[in-house]
């Protein structure tokens, strides 16, 4: 008997733990999963913005809970996960978002710069998963992830200076790879998406300094991301409906990463 295609793409039941969360590219996901029927947890560094996002999505019915914390912390991750089992039971569904930027020439690039953007976008990647892994999916043989990389982890750019930034993403995909290699015997797929131009607030400098009608006309469909875009692919990776997709890197970009090769 198959299933119906409200039932595959249905979450109740379902908890997702999406770090990142109070803005931008988290919340468009959380959004679509708590929609979809998933109760939320939002983890990120700022209280006041987790409060803001998650009242936000009750509004709209959503079953939200937020914990704020630092996701480049070791100590911070592993608390952030025994709460969330605590008040909630369970993990579900992990999404990391959480992601940082630094620009500068690479000649002049930072130490300090470098290790905060590979803490945060890669290293927090790996103990996330890690420690949902321990915690929840590994025990109930059950599970699904979904890292954001970025067409930055896809191929180089002449046109923006951010070397950490580009180096964690391509790392971020390779992640996923070998993660869904390793953790598919035990029924959790790992997956990601690459995200193209979206305006938020850790792309606002970017898209203002290259322009946001000279980006939208490099890609085939002539725009930029919008609060919606990510939202069915998300859901598509993060519920039964795609049980049988793991390993895999999706590029939401207007299809820039079609016809470009590089920036």
């Amino acid at each position: 008997m198959s299933t119906s295609i409200h039932e595959l793409f249905d979450l109740h039941g379902q908890v997702a733990l999406v770090t990142g969360g109070s803005r931008g590219l988290g919340l468009q996901i959380a959004e679509a999963l708590g929609e979809a029927g998933a109760r939320v947890v939002l983890t990120s560094r700022k209280a006041a913005d987790l409060e803001e996002a998650a009242a936000d999505l009750q509004a709209k019915g959503i079953d939200t809970r937020w914990i704020a914390a630092d996701a480049s912390d070791p100590a911070e991750v592993q608390r952030v996960v025994a709460e969330a089992m605590e008040r909630v039971g369970r993990i579900d569904i992990l999404v990391n978002n959480a992601g940082a930027t630094w620009g500068a020439p690479m000649v002049d690039y930072p130490l300090e710069g470098w290790d905060k953007v590979m803490n945060l976008n890669i290293r927090s990647v790996f103990m996330f998963s890690q420690a949902v892994g321990k915690a929840s999916m590994l025990p109930r043989k059950a599970g699904r992830i979904l890292n954001i990389a970025s067409i930055a982890g896809l191929a180089g750019s002449h046109q923006m200076e951010f070397i950490a930034y580009a180096t964690s993403k391509g790392a971020v995909v390779n992640f996923t790879r070998q993660l869904a290699g390793e953790w598919g015997p035990h029924n959790i797929n790992v997956n990601a998406l690459a995200p193209g131009f979206f305006p938020s607030r850790m792309t606002l400098g970017t898209l203002k300094a290259l322009g946001v009608d000279k980006l939208a006309a490099s890609a085939p469909l002539r725009r930029i991301g919008d609060d919606d875009d990510l939202k069915g692919a998300a859901l598509l990776l993060c519920s039964r409906a795609g049980k049988h997709i793991t390993g895999q890197v999706l590029a939401i970009d207007g299809g820039i990463t079609a016809v470009h090769h590089g920036g």
